[in-house]
């Protein structure tokens, strides 16, 4: 059995957007920032998605935890 996940493709303003459902986001740590990458398979002709911890806001952070 497959598991499978819908969502509405919804539109905003001038562009169209959706949310990423929670399931996907188990492993992640939610209190860091990330970034979601969508990322387009020509050959197979599929979309993945993959996560990144955004560095730009890690590296901001001092050793003591605190945001300056």
């Amino acid at each position: 059995m497959t598991t499978e996940l819908r969502r509405k493709l919804y539109k905003r303003g001038s562009s169209y957007e959706t949310t990423i459902p929670m399931p996907l986001l188990f492993a992640l740590d939610k209190a860091k920032k990330q970034n979601v990458l969508f990322k387009f398979d020509n050959q197979k002709s599929k979309w993945y998605i993959e996560f990144e911890e955004d560095k730009a806001i890690a590296d901001d952070v001092p050793k003591s935890g605190k945001k300056r």
